[in-house]
């Protein structure tokens, strides 16, 4: 079995960062740029990194042609709970004018490479706290939680402003814009609610958890067996019997998994759904790349769910 840390603390080559929004203008200026900030053309360009590329694609978005943002951890194919940064990442992170990162125990790694290089300019949005969570939250996946964006794009908007007044309307006009958006995603899960309340449903680990507690899904995984698999952990023998119980004796209509994250004890969960004829749908802690922007990201794994349910139709991967 795999093991892993809810401190991040395995290290994964990186070689370099997803940009996002690639619109830095290679021109001469007339007078120094500030750091992390090139001026060219009347156009100031900022440059921003979310920790976690469904944040640096919220900062896209917000910012649009006046901020250049980069993600540090954005491979579908690996565990972020598995991460460890590189140089070429403190480097990356330093340079930046804005960052936007989880909190929660997810991403310390950032907070380690901010306090080795502290500056004043540099806006640090941690999204735990701009929710004013407490260190003890035991799910990290925030971004599933339909309050966290728009409390995230609203933060990017103002930091931005700050950071370039000239351009504040903008980021204002944009966070507005980026907000109303999830409205296909809020109606998704308010249709999913009203249609299937109370859908019994397991789970690997507490990935999707928030969306499902939106949704109205009961999860009927124990909590420590989903806390035990997020964090390395071999479960008791006592929850993976459990676990297996909800297959074999048909107490769920739906299986989700942290596509990002298996191994034989996950795969024998899928094995036995699949047994049963239980759906299987794949989950994610980074955003699919390339294909999808968060909005369409959130939709889609609310439609893999309602499909589960609706025509017991497996979506293992977007």
């Amino acid at each position: 079995m795999r093991t892993r840390s809810g401190a991040l603390a395995v290290a994964l080559p990186l070689a370099a960062a997803l940009s996002l929004a690639a619109l830095l203008v290679s021109a001469c200026s007339s007078s120094p740029a500030s750091p992390g900030t090139s001026t060219a053309a009347s156009v100031t360009t900022i440059t921003a990194i979310g920790a976690e590329n469904e944040y640096a694609d919220v900062i896209a978005q917000v910012g649009g042609k006046y901020v250049n943002v980069s993600s540090i951890m954005s491979n579908p194919n690996t565990d972020p709970h598995t991460f460890e940064a590189s140089p070429a990442v403190a480097r990356e992170v330093t340079a930046a004018r804005l960052v936007v990162q989880n909190g929660v125990g997810y991403d310390t790694f950032m907070n380690t490479i901010e306090s080795a290089d502290p500056s004043s300019s540099r806006k640090v949005i941690d999204v735990q706290q701009l929710l004013g969570l407490p260190d003890s939250t035991p799910n990290p996946h925030l971004w599933y939680k339909p309050s966290t964006m728009p409390a995230v794009a609203s933060a990017v908007a103002t930091d931005l402003g700050q950071i370039d007044p000239a351009h504040a309307a903008y980021y204002k006009a944009n966070a507005a814009t980026f907000i109303a958006s999830l409205t296909a995603w809020n109606n998704a899960i308010a249709a999913f609610k009203a249609a299937y309340p109370n859908t019994p449903v397991a789970t690997t680990e507490p990935v999707a958890d928030y969306m499902l507690q939106a949704v109205g899904a009961d999860n009927m995984t124990p909590w420590t067996l989903q806390a035990d698999i997020m964090n390395g952990v071999d479960p008791s023998p006592q929850d993976v019997a459990i676990q297996k119980s909800l297959f074999a004796d048909h107490k769920v209509k739906v299986f989700l998994y942290n596509q990002q994250v298996t191994d034989p004890l996950t795969q024998s969960f899928i094995t036995d759904a699949q047994a049963a004829g239980i759906p299987v749908v794949g989950v994610y802690e980074t955003m699919p790349v390339p294909g999808y922007h968060y909005q369409s990201w959130m939709v889609a794994e609310v439609n893999a769910l309602s499909k589960a349910v609706t025509t017991k139709a497996s979506t293992e991967r977007l």
